[in-house]
């Protein structure tokens, strides 16, 4: 039996290499790294997505829909789901703003607010899950500032 040859196009261009994209490598670490916290978010029942929430409200509990969007860079498409299956959970509650009847008012339940206790090791059992040397860590953490400004030259093209 003839197999036929599959015959790819010779690539010579460099920047069109997978080993050469900086995107790529971004977008493998955020997915490793959300599946390496399913081991500590999964007894506490939540995802990745909603840990997020957690941490926003466990700053400051009671804030509007939109500013912890903002916060967390996601559009109102995909904050009312999340908070809704969060507010089905028991974690959250929204309630409509007494100084403008279109904004929703998120709050912690006392359940949300006792997960905060139980999510207190998280992170270091995430730095030790990737068993990183600290001086790897503290590198990898002076990165932020970088990472910052890209995510808000991002935001501008959205």
């Amino acid at each position: 039996m003839h197999r036929e040859r599959y015959n790819s196009p010779v690539m010579d261009n460099e920047q069109l290499k997978l080993e050469n994209q900086f995107c790529f490598r971004l977008y493998s670490a955020a997915r490793l790294m959300m599946g390496a916290y399913h081991p500590y978010l999964d007894p506490l029942g939540i995802t990745y997505p909603q840990y997020l929430v957690l941490l926003v409200l466990w700053e400051q509990d009671k804030q509007p829909v939109c500013d912890i969007g903002k916060r967390l860079i996601l559009d109102t498409n995909t904050m009312t789901p999340l908070l809704q299956r969060m507010e089905k959970a028991g974690l959250i509650t929204r309630t409509r703003s007494k100084e403008d009847a279109r904004r929703h008012i998120v709050s912690l339940t006392r359940q949300g607010k006792a997960l905060y206790e139980q999510a207190q090791n998280i992170p270091e059992h995430m730095r030790k899950a990737v068993m990183m040397p600290e001086s790897d860590v503290e590198e990898l953490l002076q990165t932020i500032p970088t990472l910052d400004k890209l995510i808000e030259e991002l935001k501008k093209t959205q």
